[in-house]
């Protein structure tokens, strides 16, 4: 048995903590907040998106730097294990579009009970509202102070500290600070996951409308991105699925204005899209342009195609000509909008970047430079888009180290 420090009390290091005490070790969990998980509470809306259940070599795939590093974990605890580890605990789960997890109750606070369960069935001690404010080794011991000005001595520490987003929750970014003096280098931080701003007039005036089942697409250097889902728009700029996981790709790159473009029709070619417009004519002929598009566009919408497509919104629809009608089509089949730029951690769901991996094992989260030094989570220079996967990340990694504790 070892005496084990786990810093942080998040995804990551609760499931480090559980793993350690499954193993027979005696786990200390340091929390600088007053209960467990706060980050966990606040994802997927309150709802807690826990994994994806599609196969890991999907989530490899859906990680966006450094997925190899995660293949070994990723294999050991597995998604569908993860899924069972909930269930086991009392809590009943769901698999949503695009094989999205949720505890079956749409609370949060489920998945935080999970761990809980599982805490105090292997009897993990946890300090609350205690801040480690320094880490530091000799050869037979690790010593960490606290804010209270204390010293604990442990001979294994997991550092589970997450990176910089959402501060709030206690995300400060401690563990590069821990990870720097001891040794180890880390990579730029950048937020990502995380909603982008905008320099087009129009999109403050859509503030507040969602699209479903939309396009979204952008090419910019080597990233090309092009996927179905939803978005919103915001008086700064636009956020929602597609734009976060876009956001993903654009972090860490420097640009003063890119443009994407929506397909707000994807599911209608062009020919089949001026079928439909005809249909919608045929059936207002007698109106005003302005007044026919109801049935085919959101009402806030509908202003804006009508300035872009540059057909006065007065003109009888039995008058407009067919050119007209093939700008209109163009319009909606591609509605262009100009990214200046990715909002800041506060909104970011991720932090990319962090501590280089290459001084990492891979498939025990271990130090290569400090014999029982552990790291797992969003600490890793690893992240990966939205749907589950960076919670997976989280999970497997703790359960990696945890197993892989030595007996000192």
């Amino acid at each position: 048995m070892s005496k084990v420090a786990i810093i942080g009390g998040g995804a990551a290091g609760c499931m480090a903590a559980i793993s350690a005490a499954m193993n027979g070790h005696e786990v200390t969990i340091f929390e600088k907040n007053e209960k467990l998980g706060k980050k966990i509470f606040i994802t997927g809306k309150g709802r807690c998106n826990f994994t994806n259940a599609s196969p890991e070599e999907e989530h490899i795939k859906n990680t966006i730097t450094n997925p190899k590093f995660m293949f070994s974990s990723l294999k050991r605890f597995t998604p569908e294990d993860m899924i069972d580890f909930v269930n086991n605990a009392g809590v009943p789960t769901k698999v949503e579009r695009g094989n999205r997890a949720f505890p079956s109750s749409d609370h949060s606070s489920d998945i935080i009970k999970a761990l809980r369960y599982y805490l105090d069935m292997y009897n993990v001690s946890i300090q609350f509202s205690t801040t480690i404010t320094e880490l530091s080794t000799n050869d037979s011991e690790f010593i960490l102070k606290d804010s209270f000005n204390k010293k604990h001595c442990f001979q294994a520490v997991v550092v589970a500290t997450g990176g910089l987003s959402y501060a709030s929750t206690g995300s400060t970014g401690d563990g590069y600070k821990f990870a720097t003096k001891l040794g180890h280098t880390t990579t730029k931080q950048y937020p990502s996951l995380v909603p982008l701003n905008c320099s087009d007039e129009y999109i403050k005036e859509l503030q507040g409308l969602s699209l479903k089942n939309v396009e979204l697409s952008l090419e910019y250097n080597n990233i090309k991105y092009k996927e179905m889902g939803e978005m919103m728009f915001t008086h700064f700029g636009v956020t929602g699925p597609l734009i976060l996981s876009l956001s993903a790709l654009l972090s860490g790159n420097q640009f003063d204005a890119i443009t994407a473009h929506i397909d707000l029709k994807p599911g209608l070619d062009v020919d089949k899209l001026d079928k439909r417009i005809l249909r919608d004519f045929d059936e207002f002929k007698n109106k005003n342009f302005g007044n026919s598009l109801g049935k085919l566009l959101p009402n806030k919408l509908i202003p804006i195609i009508i300035k872009k497509s540059e057909i006065d919104q007065y003109k009888k629809v039995n008058e407009i000509t067919k050119d007209e009608r093939k700008k209109l089509v163009s319009v909606i089949k591609d509605l262009p909008f100009t990214i200046t730029g990715l909002r800041g951690y506060n909104e970011a769901v991720v932090t990319k970047g962090g501590i280089n991996v290459k001084e990492i094992n891979p498939k025990t989260m271990e130090s290569k430079l400090v014999p029982n030094l552990f790291f797992v989570g969003e600490v890793l220079d690893v992240d990966a888009l939205t749907g589950g996967f960076n919670l997976q990340i989280a999970w497997s990694s703790g359960y990696a180290a945890g197993c892989n504790i030595p007996y000192i």
